[in-house]
């Protein structure tokens, strides 16, 4: 790591809260979210003096819990609650640690469905409010859609990020947003981590790819501001992530600590843009990311753990005055360097307000308390923090009610016009990148049998079976005969043959492609064999839009950008004609032997 005096002293500027970004919105213009009323300043220092010092510090966690239920869940769940956190349950958590919040994943068995969603939050929500000193908590989850969603159907389920992107309507962004943000706060869950803030701009991203809205900065930002909107216009927090940028990184940060090499200018131009945006827009809560920017501080520090990112360049040029919350500290990004005893800390330190989902919460949770009794954090420090907490949780409404109903999920959860809003969506993002010979749409009349083939990734819970099953059923739906053989992500040669026989006879096939590179050559080769016959092929790219570089010509390529149902449904009745292709590209699509040279440029489509 080379070290650069001239970004230490340009760091110590920004320390000093001089405007070195281009740009920066005034402090106050930008915090007027978080700002409080004389009243309800007051009634929150009034619950921070009646809190004992184990209730602020806990106040600062956010945990995974497993089980379905607060106080019963299964044994299997009791036990894995036990050997990672030492309690039987939700219940039990909360009355040993005070955690100030709770994060929902599908594996942790949160999210089965909306009802018991509902009762799991309740029965939270009541264990928290039973504290000494009752304070209501956050309840978030990961819900962006498409590539990450933690609740599955019946929730109304979108196309994701990269989705949104390719149709490029803000209003259609803040839309999706405030139909996620009403099913989620009727079920309890209060804080979205969502939008995804991150402008992709590096096609070898393995975290980030179709969660981004695109690689465009302006186009991100304008989409991160629209969702922000959508979000917090439902009652619910949102959350822009990942603080200072995830786009351009070739490593994910679950695994290792990427490094982003940006120069500050670069960084300014690319990266800041979304957060600009969505601090304008009156974001609640920030996201850190586990990853090294030197431009930005060349300690070799993550962004989680920094000062001179955190409070400099967040909080000082930015303007940011909200929450700001680690990525997860399960993560390999944040645990390189120091113990996890020392990560809450250091992150406390780096004016971080919430500790989300450390590995080991014993030793999380002592570190801080030790910290404060050696006094390298004060009380003081921490009642930063917890205003900002409260502050949110008062603003949320959760000190007046922070329950829910079973009426409440039957009226918002999985409605008829919020489903038909995700399918109207989820048609605009779907892109042609190639129609040779007019082949698409696909006439009834003279195709009318179809075989559909090709990978099949796991898709949430609650979806309609294999990707390659539900466009079969949905392209039979519209009147044509389609069947479906999965090949999965690597097909076998007896496989590749299989999907050659299965094709013989059929008006078209359509291959659904995911993630294809110069590594994918069992992909490659199903395309390839079925390109050889006379039979016309579709492509369909369903995660990343890059495979169409490394393919042969085939009859059209389409890009999707996600394999849930909703996109299987949108691929359907673009397809057949039912649906026009709007979509634009929100990303350029290197050339496979040029990586420098677009083969498709950012906006490139084509219509019928």
């Amino acid at each position: 790591m080379h070290h650069h005096p001239s970004r230490r002293t340009l760091l110590t500027a920004a320390a000093a809260g001089s405007a070195v970004v281009a740009g920066a919105a005034p402090a106050v213009a930008a915090s007027g979210r978080s700002a409080l009323s004389s009243t309800d300043r007051r009634k929150v220092r009034a619950i921070i003096q009646r809190m004992s010092l184990e209730e602020k510090v806990g106040q600062l966690f956010v945990m995974r819990v497993y089980g379905a239920s607060a106080t019963d869940p299964d044994p299997a769940d009791v036990a894995a609650n036990q050997s990672e956190i030492g309690v039987a349950d939700g219940a039990e958590l909360l009355a040993k640690y005070h955690v100030g919040g709770i994060i929902y994943f599908a594996w942790a068995h949160n999210t089965q469905n909306p009802h018991q969603i509902a009762d799991l939050s309740n029965g939270l929500q009541r264990a928290a409010l039973s504290q000494g000193a009752p304070v209501p908590l956050l309840i978030s989850t990961d819900q962006e859609q498409g590539a990450v969603a933690r609740i599955g159907a019946p929730a109304t389920l979108f196309g994701g990020g990269m989705a949104l992107g390719a149709d490029g309507s803000p209003a259609d962004a803040r839309a999706a947003a405030r139909v996620i943000g009403t099913e989620l706060a009727a079920m309890g869950v209060n804080q979205n981590y969502s939008p995804v803030s991150d402008v992709n701009i590096n096609p070898a991203n393995p975290v980030i790819g179709v969660r981004s809205f695109g690689g465009d900065p302006a186009a991100v930002a304008a989409l991160a501001a629209a969702q922000v909107k959508g979000y917090q216009s439902a009652g619910i927090a949102s959350t822009a992530k990942h603080f200072p940028g995830h786009g351009d990184t070739g490593t994910d940060s679950h695994f290792s600590l990427p490094v982003i090499t940006h120069t500050l200018e670069q960084w300014q131009t690319t990266d800041a843009p979304p957060f600009r945006a969505a601090i304008a827009a009156g974001i609640d809560s920030i996201m850190t990311a586990h990853l090294l920017v030197p431009a930005l501080d060349d300690s070799g520090d993550p962004a989680t753990l920094s000062y001179p990112i955190l409070t400099g360049v967040l909080r000082e040029q930015l303007g940011y005055d909200g929450l700001v919350v680690t990525d997860a500290l399960d993560m390999a990004g944040v645990r390189e360097k120091y113990g996890d005893d020392r990560v809450p800390v250091l992150a406390l330190k780096a004016g971080v307000d919430q500790l989300l989902n450390p590995p080991l919460l014993e030793v999380a949770y002592r570190g801080v308390m030790d910290a404060v009794a050696s006094g390298e954090l004060t009380e003081e420090r921490l009642a930063v923090s917890l205003e900002r907490i409260l502050a949110l949780k008062l603003r949320l409404g959760l000190f007046r009610n922070p329950f829910v109903t079973h009426a409440g999920v039957d009226r918002a959860v999985g409605t008829r016009a919020h489903l038909a809003t995700a399918d109207r969506i989820t048609d605009r993002g779907i892109t042609l990148l190639t129609n040779r010979k007019r082949a698409l749409p696909l006439p009834r009349r003279s195709h009318r049998g179809l075989l559909v083939v090709g990978a099949d990734p796991a898709a949430p819970s609650g979806t309609g079976g294999p990707p390659t099953a539900v466009l079969a059923r949905a392209l039979t739906d519209l009147g044509h005969r389609a069947s479906a053989l999965s090949t999965g992500t690597a097909p076998s040669p007896a496989l590749i043959d299989q999907a050659v026989a299965a094709a013989a006879g059929k008006d078209a096939v359509v291959v659904c492609t995911y993630n294809v590179t110069s590594a994918s050559a069992e992909q490659i080769a199903l395309v390839t064999a079925l390109a050889a016959t006379d039979v016309p092929v579709v492509q369909v790219a369903i995660r990343n839009p890059y495979d169409i570089a490394y393919l042969p010509p085939v009859a059209a390529s389409l890009a999707a950008y996600g394999w849930t149902d909703v996109s299987m449904r949108a691929v359907a009745r673009v397809v057949t004609g039912k649906a026009e292709p709007t979509g634009r590209l929100p990303v350029a699509v290197p050339r496979a032997d040029d990586p420098a040279t677009a083969l498709y440029p950012i906006g490139y489509g084509l219509r019928y």
